[in-house]
């Protein structure tokens, strides 16, 4: 890899509605402070946060997420740090494509800090699994989310405010 000094640090994060579901430990203020503080302790000294909060990981039609792309095709970033792969994304095939192919071509290291994946440190033979994991978790969150939301539909519970 080129000279990053020059470079800026992208830190990852993203919140869906469904993670929120899982409580704090997902937030964007934790992941704020866990990538921080992982930045200095890799000595990536100039950072910038780039957030979608409240956009699902299975679409990277995502304001945050693109600008960032956008940033990286442009030659401003060296690294990107997110808390885990599922942050980066919950789709196999799209993840997979930005660790594998983008992000290698735009001479970026990528570290999902949780995941102990690190570019630098050569192939990681988990994170394909836990892509699959983090997509088969999407798909199984909706599912159970629509099965809960026709269960209330069909009770009399509305689903909406009415207009």
């Amino acid at each position: 890899m080129q000279n990053q000094s020059n470079k800026t640090t992208a830190l990852y994060c993203r919140l869906s509605r469904d993670d929120d579901v899982q409580g704090d430990s997902n937030s964007i203020a934790n992941q704020k402070k866990l990538l921080s503080k992982h930045a200095k302790e890799y000595g990536f000294s100039s950072t910038k946060y780039f957030v979608d909060d409240g956009y699902t990981g299975t679409n990277f039609n995502r304001p945050g997420f693109m600008e960032m792309i956008e940033a990286v095709e442009a030659g401003y970033i060296g690294a990107i740090l997110v808390k885990d792969m599922s942050r980066l994304g919950r789709d196999y095939l799209q993840v997979g494509m930005y660790t594998d192919k983008v992000f290698p071509e735009n001479d970026v290291r990528f570290i999902a800090v949780n995941d102990g994946v690190d570019s630098n440190e050569g192939d990681n033979e988990f994170a394909p699994f836990r892509n699959i994991m983090n997509e088969w978790y999407a798909r199984d969150i909706s599912r159970k989310i629509r099965s809960s939301q026709r269960l209330r539909g069909s009770a009399g519970v509305p689903l909406s405010l009415p207009l």
